[in-house]
């Protein structure tokens, strides 16, 4: 007969050999009050966030994050090394010309092309008229108005107004008129130059222009005309008459005159 201990230790080494049940915190069956909900997420998910990480990329826009360059997608590895070596050399006139020949002379026209339209961006005004010229020598360039309208905005923006007309003057030997946004800009950049007589000849080169006239350049010497009544009354006439329907806001008459 098994002593109670010997009977105690089977039972022990029963119990462990059995497999044991996993216990569950929620059981699949079903009860009599229905399915049991399912774990409770704490805390629980925003509304408001995208699913799978997307919050990051619903505000990224694949452009880069620093202001030097619009896309480097569009502007190839040659073209970024020609921009940063024209604008490193720009300080010296023999190796500037150097490395024109070596390096800007070979590249590509859409290379050029993305060269010039990223110095105007960065306001490099000088160098996009270097840019430019070049351009000008290349076989297959044509005159366009686009490429004359981007660099003469340019220089006005950066007040190189002298320079800005000197291609205004080639942009017409080629019989090429601007569109409105061209006159407005360099009207405005020879207003802020203190040139008003400089911005009524644009102004009366803009009134010869084939194109059918356009609201913005008037109302822009409406305005840099203030201190100018006589000037500003012979535009405000001609805006009458060829926008009957709109109005235009003349300030005290004490305020004329002054700058």
């Amino acid at each position: 007969m098994a002593t109670p201990r010997v009977h105690l230790a089977r039972l022990l080494l029963h119990l462990r050999r059995r497999p044991r049940a996993l216990s569950l915190p929620f059981s699949p069956s079903p009860s009599a009050h229905g399915p049991l909900p399912g774990p409770s997420l704490w805390p629980p998910p925003s509304p408001l966030a995208p699913p799978g990480g997307a919050w990051g990329r619903a505000f990224h826009d694949g452009r880069p994050r620093g202001p030097l360059w619009r896309s480097k997608k569009l502007i190839g590895k040659e073209a970024l090394f020609a921009i940063q070596g024209l604008k490193r050399f720009k300080g010296d006139e023999e190796k500037l010309a150097d490395f024109v020949r070596r390096h800007v002379a070979r590249l590509l026209k859409a290379d050029k092309l993305a060269v010039l339209g990223e110095l105007e961006r960065q306001e490099e005004v000088d160098l996009a008229v270097k840019m430019f010229r070049i351009i000008q020598k290349e076989d297959w360039y044509k005159p366009d108005i686009y490429m004359y309208k981007d660099l003469i905005i340019a220089l006005a923006k950066c007040k190189k107004m002298e320079e800005a007309m000197v291609i205004w003057g080639n942009m017409r030997d080629e019989n090429l008129f601007p569109d409105s946004q061209t006159y407005a800009e360099v009207i405005r950049g020879f207003l802020r130059y203190g040139s008003p007589s400089d911005a009524m000849n644009i102004y009366e080169d803009m009134k010869k222009s084939p194109d059918p006239p356009e609201e913005l350049p008037f109302r822009v010497l409406l305005k840099g005309l203030l201190p100018h009544p006589l000037l500003r009354n012979r535009v405000k006439q001609d805006f009458e008459e060829l926008f009957p329907e709109r109005h235009i806001y003349d300030p005290p008459e004490e305020i004329f005159g002054m700058r």
